[in-house]
């Protein structure tokens, strides 16, 4: 990583390791340049590209597909970047959609991550909501109508929520 940093230019590269109990560890590599980061944090690209690397495996590690908040957040009020702004990371930059709207995985990925819910126990909730033994089986259209009415519920009452998904972790213990 050292021959692709360079100090002298802001230029930063980083790999960060993730062990979750019993793996073999998960990589995240994390760059930053004054070409890639917001003028807000010029000065500060080290911290910017460890920040990334340690995010990025974090995110392989409990499989969150995420490329990054701010990239979700994007509103399209929001003032575009220059045409000249370079960015590394080109495939993350649309988060992977053909339409530049964030994937349902995403969305429901964010939900997850900014309410602190349970991903596995909101899984077997949306695999409910979509009467589908596993989510991946479930209709796009379904899907999309979980998300909805999980960023609904969770906004309306949050304990609600959570007592909710609570009582899938209980099912699953009666099902073992």
């Amino acid at each position: 990583m050292h021959r692709l940093s360079d100090s002298a230019a802001n230029r930063w590269v980083f790999k960060a390791t993730v062990y979750r109990s019993g793996s073999k560890g998960f990589v995240g590599y994390g760059d930053a340049d004054p070409s890639n980061v917001s003028p807000l944090v010029r000065g500060a690209e080290m911290r910017v590209a460890e920040t990334r690397a340690v995010n990025r495996a974090l995110r392989k590690a409990y499989g969150i597909g995420l490329c990054s908040v701010e990239e979700l957040s994007r509103s399209s009020s929001a003032p575009s970047p220059p045409e000249n702004h370079a960015r590394s990371n080109k495939p993350c930059a649309s988060n992977g959609s053909n339409n530049g709207h964030p994937r349902l995985r995403d969305k429901l990925c964010l939900l997850i991550r900014k309410y602190e819910l349970d991903p596995t126990l909101v899984k077997r909730c949306a695999a409910d909501f979509c009467g589908t033994e596993a989510l991946r089986d479930a209709s796009r259209d379904l899907v999309e109508a979980f998300i909805s009415t999980l960023a609904d519920e969770v906004a309306k009452d949050r304990s609600a929520l959570i007592c909710k998904l609570n009582s899938y972790n209980q099912l699953a213990e009666v099902k073992s």
